[in-house]
């Protein structure tokens, strides 16, 4: 039977209109989105077998595409799911460049979160901030594997006099979802402070994201 045959009222569509999407679980809002079924299924099966496939909604967010093209959607399918990911993490960026100034380290967490927390592999990147702290841009800089991202200071020294920064928090994620930082992590990040000094540069803080709430090495008087 298709959705649309669906009493209204539990029609997933339907219900967040009436009722909000805070109403609707995980595989409804997939449903949503989807819009309809495929290969005989309604949509709603559709968004729990990918829930179930995924293993996690963090794993479907973190690299959709995968998971959708595995149970054989089409290209506008996956366009919706893409789009909806992207525009959850823009909001963040964009109520982060409205703030007048970062004066903690939760004012960018959510932000670097939002960008990081999904990936399936190590990205390591710089935000950067003018003489009042106030968000010039977000770069991902390095890009690695499960095991790590290899990070050189002379390209990072390179981005912040190219973007103008006055200062510099640095983020980089664990696929692991263990967001304790290292002492490789620590190890780079004095190195990196001592070669941003030469140029008038303040690393104000380096946030390991993980499933939780992101580690502040500022925080932890790691800097």
């Amino acid at each position: 039977m298709s959705i649309r045959d669906w009493p209204e009222g539990e029609r997933p569509r339907e219900r967040l209109l009436s009722r909000g999407s805070s109403s609707l679980s995980d595989a409804e809002l997939l449903a949503v989105l989807l819009g309809s079924g495929s290969r005989g299924k309604d949509a709603l099966s559709l968004g729990r077998e990918l829930l179930m496939s995924a293993g996690s909604l963090g794993q479907l967010l973190g690299h959709p595409d995968q998971f959708v093209r595995a149970r054989g959607l089409g290209p506008v399918k996956r366009a919706r799911i893409a789009a909806a990911l992207e525009l959850a993490r823009r909001s963040p960026a964009e109520q982060l460049q409205l703030q007048p100034t970062l004066g903690n380290p939760r004012d960018s967490g959510d932000y670097l979160r939002a960008r990081l927390r999904h990936l399936p592999y190590e990205v390591f990147g710089c935000l950067y901030l003018d003489n009042r702290h106030r968000v010039l841009a977000f770069e991902e800089l390095f890009r690695g594997t499960i095991d790590g991202a290899s990070v050189h200071p002379r390209e990072v020294v390179r981005a912040c006099l190219r973007h103008n920064a006055c200062a510099v928090i640095f983020a980089h994620n664990h696929p692991s979802g263990v967001a304790e930082p290292s002492m490789a992590d620590q190890e780079i990040t004095h190195e990196l402070r001592d070669a941003l000094q030469l140029v008038g540069v303040r690393v104000l803080d380096h946030l390991v994201i993980g499933a939780g709430e992101p580690v502040s090495m500022a925080a932890r008087g790691l800097i």
